[in-house]
C-alpha cells in the first residue's frame, strides 16, 4: 500500500480538507512539487496528542524546606528601615 501523493499547487488549494483527512484515516500524504517529494504530512503519534495537563506534574518535585516565609531575615530589609 503506497503513501497518497498530491501535488503541492493542491496541498495548498485542499490544505485543511486533506489534513482532516490525515487526521481521520491516520494515513500520511506525501506532498510533491514537480513529480519529487517536497513533504509528508503524517497523523501525530500517540505519545503526541496532549492528554489533561492538571496534575500533569504531580510525584515530579520534592518541597524542602519552608516555601512560604520571606528567603531573608525581615531585619535585613532596607524597604522596611525607617
Amino acid at each position: 500500500m503506497s503513501m497518497k501523493e498530491v501535488a503541492i499547487s493542491e496541498f495548498k488549494a485542499k490544505c485543511l480538507a486533506l489534513l482532516d483527512q490525515v487526521q481521520k484515516t491516520k494515513r500520511p500524504i506525501r506532498v510533491t512539487r514537480f513529480g519529487k517529494p517536497v513533504a509528508e504530512v503524517i497523523p501525530p503519534s500517540i505519545d503526541s496528542v496532549p492528554g489533561d495537563w492538571i496534575g500533569s506534574m504531580r510525584d515530579t518535585m520534592k518541597i524542602v524546606g519552608d516555601i512560604v516565609s520571606p528567603a531573608d531575615d525581615e531585619g535585613e530589609w532596607e524597604a522596611l528601615r525607617d
